[in-house]
C-alpha cells in the first residue's frame, strides 16, 4: 500500500482542519488511502485536550494586535505554536496497518526526524523515553507531535521547527514543560534551509520508516479526488 502526500503550502488553521475531516471521514469509509498532508500555517496557537489557557502568557489583545488565532483542538497533548518556517504534517492514517498500536505509530513518527536529522544534516536527536513525546536535541524540542484517533483512524500530527522563528514560543508555556526549551533546524546548523528541500525529504522518510511507496499529489490533485471520492459516496 502506498501513502498519499500533498504539500499544501501556505493554509489556514480552520481550512486544514477541514480537509482532515473530509480525508478522515473518506479513509474511516476506506475510500481512500493512508495521507499526509504537508503544509506551513500563518501563526496559530492550538490547545490540546489536556490544555490550559494559563499557558498562553500574552494577553488577548496582544494576539488580536499579531492576528493570531487560538484553537481549541481534539489532539493530545497541551498549548501548541505553529507558524512560517515550520512543517506541519497531518497524517490521516488507519491504524490498523499498525496493528492499531497507538504507541508504535507515535514511535514511527518520532523515527522519521530522528533518522533524517542525523543522514541528513548530521544531528543527533532522541526520544525521551517513557516521558514526553516529540523529538529532542538535548532538553530541546524541535519536533512536537500531538495527535488524535478515532474510529483507529489518526488525526492532526506533528510540528518540525525548520525557519521558525523561536521567538514566537514566549507567547506561550510550549507543550505545558516549563524546564524545557525549543529549537530549529536553522539554529542547530546556522543558516536558513530551503524549505521545500525539507518537505522531500520528509515525505521520503515517511516512505522510508512506514516501509510504503508514495503517491505525490499536488494541490489540485487531492482536491479532485476528495471531490470525486465524495460525490460517489454521495449516488451510492
Amino acid at each position: 500500500m502506498c501513502i498519499n502526500v500533498c504539500y499544501l503550502e501556505k493554509v489556514d488553521y480552520q481550512e486544514s482542519l477541514s480537509i482532515q475531516e473530509s480525508i478522515w471521514s473518506l479513509r474511516v469509509e476506506k475510500k481512500i488511502g493512508d495521507t499526509l498532508l504537508l503544509l506551513e500555517h500563518p501563526p496559530v496557537i492550538t490547545i490540546g485536550r489536556r490544555g490550559s489557557r494559563n499557558n498562553i502568557l500574552v494577553s488577548e489583545e496582544f494576539l488580536e494586535k499579531m492576528d493570531v488565532e487560538v484553537f481549541e483542538v481534539s489532539r493530545g497533548g497541551d498549548v501548541t505554536y505553529h507558524g512560517p518556517g515550520q512543517l506541519v504534517g497531518y497524517p490521516i492514517f488507519d491504524l490498523a496497518l499498525t496493528d492499531r498500536d497507538i504507541k508504535k505509530f507515535v514511535y514511527l513518527l518520532e523515527e522519521v526526524f530522528i533518522r533524517l536529522l542525523k543522514d541528513q544534516y548530521d544531528v543527533e536527536a532522541h526520544r525521551d523515553e517513557d516521558k514526553y513525546t516529540g523529538v529532542w536535541v538535548g532538553n530541546d524540542k524541535i519536533v512536537a507531535i500531538g495527535i488524535a484517533v478515532k474510529k483507529w483512524v489518526t488525526m492532526h500530527g506533528f510540528a518540525f521547527n525548520v525557519n521558525t522563528d523561536l521567538e514566537h514560543f514566549s507567547w506561550i508555556v510550549p507543550c505545558g514543560l516549563k524546564d524545557r526549551g525549543v529549537t530549529s533546524l536553522e539554529r542547530l546548523i546556522g543558516s536558513t534551509i530551503r524549505f521545500e528541500d525539507v518537505v522531500d525529504k520528509v515525505q521520503t522518510y515517511f516512505g522510508k520508516v512506514f516501509g510504503r511507496s508514495l503517491n505525490i499529489l499536488d494541490k489540485e490533485e487531492l482536491f479532485n479526488l476528495l471531490k470525486i471520492q465524495t460525490q460517489e459516496g454521495m449516488e451510492r
